[in-house]
């Protein structure tokens, strides 16, 4: 399995939509940052699924290493 690339040492600012699925990019490749566009393909990584309750600002990982997945923990400030 690969190390997922840190796609930014800050997170995504994300509006979500109440009861939307999302799915994050966990493999840091993914051009539609923080979601996937399928490019985990191989790396044996795969992407988390989010389910918004309501609609809020939500902050997604952007250096894939948060212990809380999808959302960000704060890891990037120790990276």
């Amino acid at each position: 399995m690969s190390e997922p690339q840190i796609a930014q040492k800050a997170p995504f600012k994300v509006e979500v939509e109440a009861g939307k699925t999302y799915f994050w990019c966990a493999c840091g490749r993914s051009s539609k940052q923080p979601f996937c566009d399928g490019s985990h393909q191989g790396t044996g990584l795969s992407p988390v699924k989010f389910q918004a309750g309501d609609a809020k600002t939500v902050f997604f990982c952007g250096c894939k290493n948060s212990a809380k997945q999808p959302l960000c923990d704060g890891t990037h400030n120790r990276l």
